[in-house]
């Protein structure tokens, strides 16, 4: 029989796990400690549990981390990881200092099944979603390298089609036994899945970012086909109704392109349709890549959007480039390593 991964489980389910081997609910706490604040890895590290525990836990049950089968480090300290999961597929994180505030940048899915025109990652479609013990791992590698402050779902996949698992690990991430991260500083990522919004928001308490990029149906749709299942007044609807705690506000994600969505008029609309909705907007420059379609903005053209909202008192933060001499963009190292693959295939023909 297989042995039961603990990382996938959140503390109430470690309780029951061992409650079924007729263990006191207390020993998932020490359990819980042990792994998320001290690092163990094997059962023997557990010195406050008795032999014939850990032995039992041994036979039936194991401990997973990660171990990065590629680490590129960028001049301004951004640390890009590729890891290879049991079945040979990879995902990445992105470890991005800020004056002492980490932020690591989590995947959920291997590919993504959302096909946003502009995003490299949608490039190798939906392999499957992540487990919740391969989620919190790439959180617990980073560890090794840094203390993380702040997680932000924005890595590989759509984490609200991976529901379940996302909010099992970020309950693990919260859990005063666990990770002991603040909810003010896990913000999740999605392009626009309205009734996983609400759900979400039911569910966990976390900062939401919306990745809008478009401020009419008709563009939306053409590089965002989800737009066409949930339109912008559905899902700026559902951004008015999300949870969040006093003063907190929702990050409309706004990847500029140029030529495409990056006008006056544009910037205009955008106002327009967020106005009613408690937020900040996060402008990000195209990052071209091998295989777009679609060009970066000019400098004039992002001065020319920031300053318009800038003026008109919207909090607003133009995201610089980072990461671009290790492949930081999302994708582009799994993309290095798939085209080795690739080649590796055709020599062994």
């Amino acid at each position: 029989m297989p042995k039961t991964d603990l990382k996938n489980f959140n503390l109430q389910e470690l309780e029951q796990f061992l409650s079924g081997k007729g263990k006191e609910r207390f020993r998932a706490t020490q359990i819980f400690k042990w792994i998320y604040q001290l690092g163990a890895t094997s059962f023997e590290q557990m010195t406050n549990l008795s032999k014939d525990f850990r032995a039992e836990l041994e036979a039936t049950a194991c401990i997973s981390e990660f171990t990065a089968a590629t680490v590129e480090e960028g001049s301004d300290g951004v640390r890009k990881y590729l890891f290879t999961l049991e079945d040979g597929e990879a995902v990445e994180s992105v470890l991005i200092p800020d004056e002492g505030r980490n932020t690591l940048c989590v995947s959920t899915q291997v590919g993504c099944a959302m096909g946003c025109e502009f995003c490299l990652t949608g490039t190798f479609k939906l392999k499957r979603n992540l487990t919740t013990a391969e989620i919190i791992n790439q959180v617990c590698a980073a560890k090794k390298d840094a203390e993380i402050r702040n997680i932000v779902f924005m890595g590989m996949g759509e984490p609200l089609q991976n529901l379940d698992n996302l909010v099992r690990a970020i309950e693990i991430m919260l859990n005063g036994n666990g990770l002991q991260l603040s909810n003010r500083r896990i913000t999740v990522s999605t392009c626009g899945l309205v009734p996983q919004m609400a759900e979400l928001g039911r569910r966990v308490t976390v900062n939401l970012a919306v990745s809008l990029n478009a401020t009419t149906d008709e563009l939306r749709s053409q590089i965002m086909p989800i737009n066409r299942k949930y339109p912008l007044k559905e899902l700026l609807k559902a951004c008015r109704e999300f949870p969040l705690p006093s003063s907190r506000k929702i990050t409309i994600e706004y990847v500029l392109i140029g030529g495409l969505n990056d006008s006056l008029e544009d910037a205009k609309r955008l106002l327009k349709l967020t106005s009613d909705i408690p937020n900040k907007v996060n402008l990000i420059p195209f990052n071209e890549h091998e295989g777009a379609g679609f060009k970066s903005p000019t400098q004039a053209a992002v001065d020319a959007f920031h300053k318009y909202l800038i003026d008109r008192n919207v909090t607003v933060i133009t995201r610089s480039s980072r990461g671009g001499e290790i492949s930081a963009a999302c994708g582009q190292l799994k993309g290095k390593l798939d085209k080795l693959k690739l080649i590796n295939e055709v020599e062994d023909v």
